[in-house]
């Protein structure tokens, strides 16, 4: 696969805080409009690997590539502003707004960046989008299956929901890829399933190319949804792979999976 087929690139990223050598020299590549997964025991690097491609934290060794551009050393809301999202363990949403509201603001963030905050979120702005705001929402809406909740208020959903409004908000912004850091945390099994078959929709049916980089321990839905898996362990890579090339690894079998997890992910 051709570097023009890859949405986002990590080479050789290494990190250090102190004597610890959170992630050295990882590489990782998603492609466009596939899911890739990202999977490893606690303190294996994910999320610091998800802060040095999101921006948040400045690796000391590698490089990370957007759409083919250098972005390594670029702030993370100019790395949004070329097509990168994402979402975080804890959903963090404005607790006066509804469902629709939060997406339509999302939408005017990433598109009419120079209005006045006070514009963007007053009563009037919010209320009364133009045509092809609406048009963008509705989409988005409709696409994720979530048109009874458009006009609740947040703070009425349960968990499960609110990571779906955390998508939609995400995808309001247009990405190109989303990084998404433990979107099943807390779910129940049919929330969880109902998330699972949402992001794999937005993949596949959404008129734009998307990519979705997704960090979870719940290793059956990943290896279920995901193209291609990556494994951290302390910090390094220790796999990659498809689903099936995941089960079948000696080496994870033996650093996280277990025999049990991939027995029972490769029964399904």
């Amino acid at each position: 696969m051709s570097a023009d087929d890859q949405v986002l690139v990590g080479r050789s990223i290494t990190k250090r805080f102190g004597g610890l050598v959170a992630l050295n020299d990882v590489s990782i590549e998603v492609p466009k409009r596939s899911i890739v997964g990202l999977v490893g025991p606690n303190g294996a690097g994910k999320s610091t690997l998800f802060g040095c491609l999101s921006g948040l934290t400045r690796p000391e060794g590698g490089s990370v590539m957007l759409n083919g551009r250098d972005v390594t050393r670029t702030k993370p809301q100019k790395r949004a502003r070329l097509g990168m999202a994402r979402t975080f363990q804890q959903p963090e949403l404005f607790t006066g707004l509804t469902v629709r509201e939060h997406i339509v603001l999302a939408h005017r963030v990433r598109f009419e960046r120079r209005r006045l905050w006070s514009d963007m979120v007053g009563p009037r702005s919010i209320m009364k989008p133009p045509a092809s705001e609406t048009e963008a929402v509705d989409a988005i809406i409709e696409l994720l299956e979530i048109e009874r909740l458009a006009s609740m208020p947040v703070t009425a959903l349960p968990l499960g929901s609110t990571r779906l409004v955390e998508v939609a908000r995400a995808l309001a912004c247009a990405p190109d890829v989303l990084l998404l850091d433990e979107p099943l945390s807390g779910l129940d099994v049919n929330e969880s399933e109902a998330l699972a078959r949402a992001l794999v929709k937005v993949v596949t049916e959404a008129e734009r190319d998307l990519s979705l980089l997704l960090v979870e321990h719940d290793v059956a839905t990943v290896l279920a949804i995901s193209k291609k898996i990556y494994v951290l362990d302390f910090g390094q890579l220790i796999a990659s792979g498809t689903p099936d090339e995941i089960r079948s690894s000696d080496i994870v079998r033996a650093a996280y999976l277990g025999d049990d997890a991939v027995s029972e992910t490769a029964a399904d």
